[in-house]
């Protein structure tokens, strides 16, 4: 459905008004379609973002809060609340750092790692909600929003 139709809005400034429009308003309706997608798994769309993330450090030296917060989607989250809720839950695990003990590395537990791969066998699922557009569409698409990001 056209922008105009969802907001029901018939006039933009320009092309760039209607773009930046359009885009807030994608990004809020993407957000919505992850939410319902792993609310059935009880986490956020940022807890899920940090256990991806740590997921991907196996084998290496534990991050820091800060480590993670810098790969973040989401580069303004409280990644330590989000840690927090995650330790909470039995997810994480904070391990005081040997060399820098302000500093505290933060581990993934396998209740996680199982958690990851029952997402994992839904991932159709969640890569369903961009089906609308093809292959080459979807990367001309990513290389438009890089070039939007100045990348």
């Amino acid at each position: 459905m056209k922008i105009e139709k969802e907001i029901r809005q018939q006039h933009f400034s320009n092309e760039h008004h209607k773009l930046r429009v359009n885009l807030l308003f994608t990004a809020s309706w993407l957000s919505n379609e992850i939410k319902e997608f792993l609310d059935p798994f009880g986490l956020t769309q940022k807890q899920f973002n940090i256990l991806r993330i740590l997921k991907g450090f196996k084998g290496e030296i534990p991050p820091s809060v800060l480590d993670i917060r810098e790969r973040m989607i989401d580069k303004m989250s409280d990644a330590s609340r989000i840690i927090d809720r995650l330790e909470k839950k039995g997810l994480i695990r904070k391990k005081p750092c040997t060399m820098d003990k302000r500093a505290t590395r933060i581990l993934i537990e396998d209740s996680a790692l199982e958690l990851l791969s029952r997402i994992e066998k839904h991932k159709g699922q969640l890569d369903g909600i961009t089906n609308g557009l093809s292959d080459e569409q979807a990367k001309a698409l990513n290389e438009m929003l890089e070039v939007l990001r100045g990348e």
